[in-house]
């Protein structure tokens, strides 16, 4: 498969990185591969990845279990193209020339499996939606 030297990258961001940046990550890495940068990160990482996500992408065929939180850092929104935020208000910086996009999700934090599937169903549409207008095809 041919890569071009200008692959996209696309950042995700949100609160802890334990719910909805971390599924977006995982099916943006799942449905476009290599032809893709994708990072994810929190304003305020949690511990670990929230177990009911962990289920939910299960269930779907994507396995997050082995990802850890991420701290956001200044050098991951400079070297993204594309930063998408998911609530964490005014905690990402911003940085001229960047692409940013808001999605406004339900935070899955302490909710169970059945409250994360249809946060994980909108997060893939909207996935989908971004591999179409970002990654070269």
């Amino acid at each position: 498969m041919h890569t071009s030297p200008t692959r996209p990258s696309v950042l995700f961001v949100c609160v802890h990185n334990a719910g909805r940046s971390q599924m977006a990550a995982a099916f943006l890495t799942h449905l476009a591969g290599d032809r893709v940068e994708v990072r994810s990160a929190g304003s305020a990482p949690a511990d670990a990845v929230n177990p009911a996500v962990v289920e939910a992408m299960r269930e779907v065929g994507v396995d997050i279990a082995a990802e850890v939180p991420k701290v956001l850092t200044v050098e991951a929104v400079q070297a993204s193209d594309v930063v998408i935020t998911m609530g964490c208000g005014d905690a990402c910086p911003v940085f001229p020339g960047k692409r940013y996009l808001d999605w406004r999700l339900d935070d899955p934090a302490g909710q169970g499996v059945a409250a994360v599937r249809p946060i994980r169903d909108a997060i893939e549409a909207r996935v989908r939606a971004l591999i179409s207008d970002v990654v070269p095809a």
